[in-house]
């Protein structure tokens, strides 16, 4: 990390200008321009380095930049950038045979982002159970296009839109009876996180997706997973669903699966699959976005990632427990998917350790999301814990 200064570069001056003339001022962004990252560490234009545990929101998994990531779309955009899905190509059939085996599902459909995993993942349960309501859990977050906001629970994010598509049914998380009572003749699925991201990083008892599991067989209710952050290693799995053991009917995944190139996905148990004509993307599973993700994993397999994930993350949680720093309520998570949570908000604390170079994420007001690429070292974990201590 290098020193803080107070004179700022005119791509800093006049990029912030521009954004401010040109661009919705619907983001809340912090006072840097970024122009540059390479493994967990990211530069701006004024040439400061800053240790990145916000990774893009849990996307930049396999580290920013990654030579065999930045070759993979290269030699593809040398060859096909896209084509419609009128017509087969050779990278999106490997990555779903590949998705296929680390998901231990049957088939996948590609779309370009989170919500629209969790938007086809709905359309798929209602075209498969000829049901139409979901249930959903309280801090859930599902994304922001209007069938995925029917599932999203913060109030703010869903009343300037209403009416949504549908009021769904919100339940406590990890409360199982609950799910139970609010399932109807009418209920398509239950949706849920495996790890609740943006709600605070709310890790759920061992049982609770095992008895939600149970539930949705007795009932005859499609489960699913939203993986979208929790997938491709963060929680020191491939997919949080490995640690309890469940396998949903259908999961969502995004963010991570093209190491920071745009894509999301779906995929299902056998016997559930869209019917020619039901669903499509226009730029859904492009061959550039799937040589991305062909890349990222294979990543995360020489690299050993996802042990790393682990190791890291352990390393991490201790130091951040044995940490002085006054309101910490409780420190959780699993692998680098980590929340600090505080008597207070947390706002003026990312601000303080941005200045010190550290980028850190306050979601659900009081806690701290850390989710630093699957690369931090302990040395920068070391880094990160001193200069929360000073903030």
């Amino acid at each position: 990390m290098t020193e803080n200064t107070t004179s700022q570069s005119p791509d800093h001056e006049s990029t912030i200008k521009m954004d401010a003339k040109y661009v919705m001022q619907n983001y809340g962004r912090y006072n840097i321009v970024l122009s540059s990252g390479s493994g967990s560490v990211v530069r701006d234009v004024n040439g400061r380095e800053y240790i990145d545990c916000v990774a893009g929101i849990a996307v930049n998994n396999i580290g920013h930049c990654h030579p065999k990531l930045v070759k993979a779309i290269r030699d593809q955009a040398e060859k096909l950038i896209h084509v419609s899905n009128l017509y087969y190509t050779v990278p999106q059939a490997k990555l779903a045979e590949q998705l296929v085996k680390v998901t231990g599902m049957s088939r996948v459909f590609f779309c370009n982002s989170g919500t629209e995993a969790v938007e086809a993942a709905m359309k798929l349960a209602r075209a498969t159970t000829g049901k139409a309501d979901f249930v959903a859990v309280e801090h859930s977050f599902h994304g922001r296009t209007m069938g995925s906001l029917s599932v999203t629970y913060k109030e703010i994010y869903r009343s300037p839109f209403k009416p949504l598509v549908q009021e769904e049914k919100f339940v406590p998380y990890d409360d199982p009876d609950a799910i139970a009572d609010a399932i109807t003749e009418k209920t398509a699925a239950v949706i849920v996180e495996p790890i609740q991201g943006e709600g605070g990083i709310n890790v759920p008892s061992d049982k609770y997706l095992q008895e939600v599991r149970s539930i949705c067989d007795e009932t005859g209710t499609l489960l699913i997973f939203d993986e979208v952050q929790t997938g491709f290693g963060r929680t020191g799995k491939w997919f949080c669903k490995e640690h309890s053991g469940v396998e949903p009917d259908i999961m969502t995944m995004a963010k991570a699966i093209g190491g920071g190139f745009p894509m999301g996905a779906i995929a299902a148990r056998e016997g559930i699959s869209f019917g020619k004509g039901q669903h499509a993307a226009t730029f859904g599973g492009n061959p550039l976005a799937c040589a991305a993700a062909l890349a990222s994993m294979e990543v995360i397999r020489e690299e050993n990632l996802i042990d790393r994930s682990k190791e890291m993350g352990d390393y991490f949680m201790n130091k951040l427990r044995n940490m002085s720093l006054d309101g910490v309520v409780d420190v959780r998570g699993r692998g680098l998917m980590i929340g600090v949570e505080l008597d207070r908000k947390c706002a003026d604390i990312v601000e303080s350790c941005m200045e010190k170079g550290v980028l850190l994420n306050c979601t659900s007001e009081k806690v701290l999301r850390i989710a630093p690429p699957l690369t931090i070292t302990k040395e920068q974990i070391d880094l990160v814990v001193d200069v929360l201590e000073q903030a």
